[in-house]
């Protein structure tokens, strides 16, 4: 049974436009644009059945909270919580960005390149005592998820909270460190998209483990911005990750690996509906897989850009399954007792029959990600497959292929990855499974065939 949850960040506040630190201050309101967005959110959620609704008691969080509720048509009771409080900076909040960036510039590099280190130095009765805001932080949002799934089995629920609790939200569910907190993008009413799920395999306790995954990360498309903007002082490169459009074999579950199955015609739409969305973002590169889906994909999104020459590149081909391309899950099974559902429980222990293991694709994927990021400047897009995104993506936050499942990537996706300090900085997942071209529904409607 999966449990659904969907977190919004809290509308612009007086605050943000202020460019004033808030942390857990409770002085900063929402503006009119910030209302206009909770609106736009609300509205954008209004046909789905949420069973339950929590929020920050803070009031910029409070009353986005408030008035997405108002617009549901079957609104749950919103409950408040202070696990949803956001990221505690008692010597900073209330403070301009940039002063705090003056006063304090050796703890503000450490608190944007070494985050899980951060600290500050609090009197207490005792003395001093240092404070861990990250890292506090990151036990108060493993706390609200304990709660939440042992309160709520299946069903789809509202979470409306702020920027630092969002990204450890994220975080915490997805196994990712707090060394990258600033690498996780929360816009003002971005939406992202979690689903929990328990898995058969079971740890050493033999309790049944959460399987997760991240279905999308910062939609904005519904508050009219297509993409979060680059972060102030952004020095590096925008490259948007995209997955190949729609096969025959990924709408009939067929695993096709490096077999060259070309795409399909609703692949071709989803690249066509892909490029319009793209069409009025300038291109500086165009990069893709040389197998024929991917290549296609490209092909189409450059119809719009004309005189830009597409790379291709060998290493960025899909996963070969081996002696399972072509077959559809039940042959496999009847060939492989017990090696499908290895694949989808313990990925990073399979070996393909006459085909790779995931950390051949790692080694060959990542090899080649960082050979393009450090290549490129500008803004520009790789267009690749399911397994490799998914390694590309647990790459940017340090993890195994163990973690291969946590990221989920539909036909025509696109994510958004910034190198704000450069190449060896680093990045920031600015958007991730962005649907929204594809279809008016917030969730991904695309395919869930084989890779």
């Amino acid at each position: 049974m999966t449990t659904r949850v969907i977190l919004v960040r809290h509308g612009q506040s007086t605050y943000n436009l202020q460019r004033r630190i808030q942390g857990r201050l409770d002085k900063s309101i929402l503006t009119e644009a910030g209302r206009a967005a909770a609106m736009q959110v609300g509205d954008t959620l209004s046909s789905i059945t949420f069973d339950a609704a929590y929020s920050s008691p803070l009031q910029r969080a409070k009353e986005t909270a408030e008035i997405i509720v108002s617009r549901l048509t079957n609104p749950p009771q919103l409950q408040p919580t202070d696990q949803l409080m956001e990221i505690d900076l008692p010597l900073w909040e209330g403070m301009l960005r940039q002063d705090a960036i003056d006063q304090f510039p050796e703890a503000y590099r450490i608190w944007q390149q070494q985050p899980d280190k951060f600290s500050m130095k609090l009197p207490s009765k005792e003395g001093e005592i240092e404070h861990f805001p990250v890292v506090a932080l990151f036990a108060n949002a493993r706390k609200f998820w304990q709660e939440l799934l042992s309160r709520h089995s299946g069903g789809t629920i509202l979470v409306v909270a702020h920027n630092g609790i969002n990204r450890a939200l994220i975080a915490t569910a997805s196994e990712v460190s707090p060394a990258y907190y600033q690498s996780i993008q929360q816009s003002n009413c971005g939406i992202s998209v979690i689903n929990f799920g328990t898995s058969p395999v079971s740890n050493d306790e033999q309790k049944p483990k959460i399987a997760v995954q991240l279905e999308s990360l910062n939609l904005t498309a519904h508050t009219g911005e297509i993409f979060p903007k680059p972060r102030d002082g952004n020095r590096g490169p925008r490259l948007l990750l995209v997955r190949h459009g729609e096969t025959d074999w990924n709408r009939a579950g067929k695993f096709q690996g490096q077999i060259d199955v070309p795409l399909n015609d609703n692949g071709r739409e989803q690249s066509r509906k892909a490029a319009e969305f793209l069409k009025n973002i300038k291109l500086d590169f165009a990069i893709s897989s040389s197998m024929l889906r991917p290549k296609e994909t490209a092909e189409i999104i450059l119809k719009y850009h004309s005189g830009l020459q597409l790379e291709l590149r060998h290493e960025l081909r899909e996963i070969s399954h081996g002696l399972w391309e072509g077959k559809f899950e039940s042959e496999i099974e009847a060939s492989y007792p017990g090696l499908l559902e290895e694949w989808k429980t313990t990925p990073e222990t399979v070996q393909m029959p006459e085909g790779e293991n995931l950390q051949q694709v790692w080694q060959r994927a990542i090899a080649s990600w960082q050979d393009i990021v450090k290549s490129v400047s500008g803004t520009g897009i790789v267009v690749a497959h399911d397994a490799i995104n998914k390694a590309i993506l647990c790459h940017l936050f340090g993890l195994e292929p163990k973690h291969f499942w946590k990221f989920k990537q539909g036909n025509g996706a696109v994510s958004v990855i910034d190198y704000p300090h450069g190449p060896e900085g680093l990045p920031v997942l600015q958007a991730m499974n962005v649907t929204t071209h594809l279809s008016s529904s917030v969730f991904d409607q695309t395919a869930a065939g084989a890779l």
